[in-house]
């Protein structure tokens, strides 16, 4: 959607100040722990873009509390297993030779959108060392979170996933559904019987780029939806509207059970 049909489209302009009442008004509020799903043009027209959204969650959560969105970069990992699109079978050995590592502070998200890849890059964000599934963090607790992210399982228990479980921190969905909704994949790691498998992708060790076997679960967000929508139906949650987008906030230890108990 274009800026002059977001305009067109807006009775008012959505600003820092007024997007922070609107946080306030669905539950979000000082110091809580709080992982932010995001769609930018949901919102509507926003004074600032996407500087403002993060201005005005920082407004709300402050330095006392703590705001995470994820970083993931999808395409640092194998060739070969790339499907949307693939690439050539004879591409894939010249593509592995030279595909750069991941590198935290360049190597930029993938179809996480403007705010989460503008949250990336802002002032005292610091972003955790997972080649595909990365988090940026501000706030309380950031250099811990950031710091314990495993490279195995990457989001499951040693991730800032399993962080904001442990701390009763909370899901922001601000215009998104749950199929883009992460914290759902830890919920998988509760779950019985999804098998493990082996990825590839290439990482810096000592100066030197390697390519790097790990584990992890044979993750699946197509089941989320469905999850969800029976989630709500037997949980309370917050929904209202942040600007233009349909919200919902929601305590995520709740959906993260919650899915390890219904996911099959």
């Amino acid at each position: 959607m274009t800026q002059s049909q977001l305009i067109q489209q807006s009775k008012a302009p959505q600003t820092r100040t007024s997007l922070a009442n609107d946080l306030r008004k669905l539950g979000l509020g000082e110091g809580m722990v709080v992982i932010v799903h995001s769609s930018m043009k949901s919102l509507g027209w926003v004074c600032g873009g996407p500087v403002a959204v993060i201005q005005a969650l920082q407004d709300v959560i402050s330095s006392k509390g703590t705001i995470i969105m994820p970083a993931h970069s999808a395409d640092v990992s194998d060739p070969r297993e790339w499907g949307n699109p693939a690439i050539p079978e004879e591409w894939v050995t010249e593509v592995m030779n030279e595909l750069p590592p991941f590198d935290p502070d360049v190597i930029p998200t993938v179809a996480m959108g403007t705010i989460a890849e503008s949250f990336r890059t802002y002032p005292d964000v610091k972003r955790s060392y997972h080649p595909v599934h990365s988090f940026s963090v501000w706030g309380m607790n950031r250099d811990e979170i950031a710091r314990n992210h495993s490279l195995d399982h990457g989001l499951g228990n040693q991730s800032p996933l399993g962080f904001i479980y442990r701390n009763s921190g909370y899901v922001l969905m601000l215009g998104t559904d749950y199929e883009t909704n992460t914290s759902m994949h830890y919920g998988e790691h509760k779950a019985v019987g999804i098998k493990e498998v082996k990825k590839m992708s290439p990482i810096l060790e000592n100066d030197q780029k390697v390519w790097k076997e790990y584990t992890e679960l044979d993750y699946d967000e197509e089941k989320f939806p469905a999850v969800g929508e029976q989630f709500e139906q037997d949980n309370g949650l917050k929904k209202g509207y942040v600007g233009h987008a349909y919200s919902k906030l929601i305590y995520q230890p709740d959906l993260v059970n919650f899915t390890g108990k219904n996911i099959k």
